[in-house]
Formats: C-alpha cells, sequence, structure tokens
C-alpha cells in the first residue's frame, strides 16, 4: 500500500510550521477551539496562513463553532479545508461545506463498531472523515493522546476518504497504517514536548516513520 497522507494538527507558531513543511508533511492543522492549548487567535492564524501558502495546506479545526466565527477563521489564514471536531450533525457539514465554499472534514468520535457506522451518514455532505478516539466527558474533544481498538477499522471500505488520529506518536504510526490500511494519519500531541509545544524532531521522526509505512 502507499505511505499514508500526513496531517500535524495544532501547529501554533512559526517554527512548528516551518518544520512540518521541512519533513513533507502534507497538511497543517490549525486550532480554532479556544479551550485547547493549541488555539490560534486571528492575528496567529493569518501570519501562519501566510507562511504555508503554496507549500502545505491549512486545515481549521473547529468544534461546534458558529458559522460567522469559522468563515471569519477560513478568511483569516486563508484555509483550504475545515474539520469539525464536535457535535456537528450532516445537515451542519452540508451548510457549512455550502456557504465557505470549502471542503469540510469531519471527525468522528470512536469506541465502538457504532461510531464508525455513522460515518456514511455523512456521505453527501462532508468530503472526508477522520476516526479519532473518543475521549472522558468533560475533557477536550481530541489531542489528548488517546488511542482506539484500531480492530475496529479491519476491512474497513466507507464511502467517504478518511484518516486515522489519536493516540499516534513516531513509535506507532506505521502499525497503525499497516493495521487499518488508513489513508491519512493524524497527530496533534504525539509531536509535542508539553500541551502544545511542538518539537521538530518529533514532527520529523513522525513524518519519517508514516512514509515508511
Amino acid at each position: 500500500m502507499p505511505a499514508p497522507a500526513i496531517k500535524l494538527c495544532g501547529l501554533n507558531d512559526a517554527a512548528s510550521l516551518e518544520a512540518a513543511i521541512a519533513a513533507r508533511a502534507d497538511y497543517a492543522g490549525f486550532n480554532f477551539f479556544p479551550p485547547s492549548p493549541r488555539y490560534l487567535n486571528l492575528a496567529a492564524a493569518s501570519a501562519l496562513g501566510a507562511q504555508a501558502a503554496g507549500r502545505i495546506s491549512r486545515v481549521g479545526v473547529f468544534v461546534n463553532a458558529s458559522g460567522d466565527a469559522i468563515a471569519a477563521a477560513a478568511a483569516a489564514a486563508n484555509l483550504d479545508a475545515i474539520q469539525l471536531h464536535g457535535g456537528e450533525s450532516p445537515a451542519d457539514a452540508a451548510r457549512l461545506r455550502g456557504a465557505l465554499n470549502l471542503p469540510v472534514w469531519k471527525v468522528l468520535s470512536v469506541a465502538s463498531p457504532a461510531d464508525i457506522a455513522r460515518a456514511d451518514a455523512y456521505a453527501g455532505a462532508a468530503d472526508f472523515i477522520l476516526f479519532d478516539a473518543k475521549t472522558p466527558k468533560g475533557t477536550l474533544p481530541g489531542g489528548m493522546g488517546l488511542r482506539f481498538d484500531w480492530s475496529l477499522l479491519a476491512g474497513y471500505r466507507g464511502t467517504l476518504p478518511w484518516g486515522l488520529a489519536g493516540g499516534l506518536t513516531a513509535d506507532n504510526v506505521a502499525e497503525a497504517a499497516r493495521s487499518t490500511r488508513a489513508p491519512l494519519v493524524d497527530t496533534a500531541s504525539g509531536i509535542e514536548s508539553a500541551p502544545g509545544i511542538k518539537d521538530p524532531a518529533l514532527i520529523a521522526a513522525f513524518c519519517a516513520a508514516a512514509r515508511g509505512a
């Protein structure tokens, strides 16, 4: 199988974005969820969006955000796609997709086969599904280094393109890609020395391991 595409999420400064580009990641994730330690305000997002232009694709991460807030962030960072990481329904995804004229990625939190099965409901409403680990109630919806049972994706053949997130690091991403055959892998905490602090060496190691899958 070909090596998976790579998305590095929560990039929030010029050095980490430059490290992601140097490591040949495919997507830079910019986090617009204020409680997250990876949160970007619009001014910072604008600067990083300009730095990334023509060098790496920009994906904005939102959690139950208003359409106006998403539109403002998309314009500031010149986003290439929006990622919905909350309880957004297929109707919500379709509405944003039409209003912003941008591809929509929908994150599904996974703890059981029923969570995987929800993906088909987004056919025609979203462009991409990202399976992530379900986090405990009252915590952040992602980026906590948790993983789910990858065997739930064994033989998965969905109607939409998809990717794998949740607890991926340089040490396990090759195994994850091989066992799930995920076309894309995504990490946030797996390339950090502390919450919200990206480590260029971990970025390089993760991208090398993913490509080696």
